[in-house]
């Protein structure tokens, strides 16, 4: 390739990206479909409870094309963009827009610490909001939930009696139920499943409860 021709692909629309592959959904309403996730590189959080800081750095730059190319390949309906935090790189905005033209099902997994007012209405938004244990509540953007819709969904993940004392404080006070569906997750190996159950029975709670689907299948392996 000569220097033009390197320069053309690198003037290119593009996102770097960590990994791509299909599984099933291991959260949120499309649990247990089989999906398509296109996880980009870079966060600007740094959550106690993470499970994907193997994508804060590194990847691979790739055009917008072949990214869209890569999963039409997996002839698969519904996609998941993920991250990290994908909306730190601006190109995802286009990379959303295009696969929903191509009439796929869309979900975004977001922080809710970035801006997501120019995300695509055919999208998806998952919105994962932060609590108390990640150190990182101080970043929730809460002019976010002014952009949900009914098919948007809340995500908090609980790590601990006081995350459940204050994610039913905000379901309370900024009617996070009445927006869209809000999910609680019990924080991977710090929260048995079952207390956290008992907890939303006996708070009388409006939210669903949610496992990760995926590791109770495979454990933590990359791209599962």
């Amino acid at each position: 390739m000569n220097l033009a021709e390197q320069a053309a692909v690198e003037a290119e629309p593009s996102l770097r990206i960590t990994e791509i592959f299909r599984s099933l959904q291991g959260e949120a309403l499309f649990v247990g479909a089989p999906t398509v996730f296109v996880r980009l590189t870079g966060c600007p959080l740094r959550c106690t409870y993470c499970d994907t800081a193997y994508a804060f750095t590194g990847g691979e730059r790739q055009s917008l094309q072949d990214i869209v190319r890569e999963v039409q390949a997996f002839e698969t309906e519904h996609v998941c963009v993920t991250g990290g935090e994908p909306l730190a790189q601006p190109t995802c905005h286009a990379l959303l827009s295009q696969l929903c033209d191509l009439g796929l099902s869309v979900s975004l997994e977001t922080s809710g610490a970035l801006d997501v007012s120019n995300v695509d209405p055919r999208v998806v938004k998952v919105l994962d909001l932060k609590t108390p244990s990640s150190n990182e509540a101080h970043r929730n953007l809460w002019s976010n939930l002014e952009h949900l819709t009914e098919p948007d969904q809340i995500k908090m993940v609980v790590g601990d009696r006081s995350d459940f004392d204050w994610a039913c404080e905000m379901i309370r006070e900024r009617g996070l139920s009445k927006r869209c569906t809000v999910w609680l997750s019990p924080s991977h190996e710090e929260l048995e499943p079952g207390v956290l159950a008992d907890w939303i029975l006996e708070a009388k709670v409006p939210v669903r409860l949610q496992v990760q689907l995926h590791k109770y299948l495979w454990g933590d392996v990359r791209g599962r």
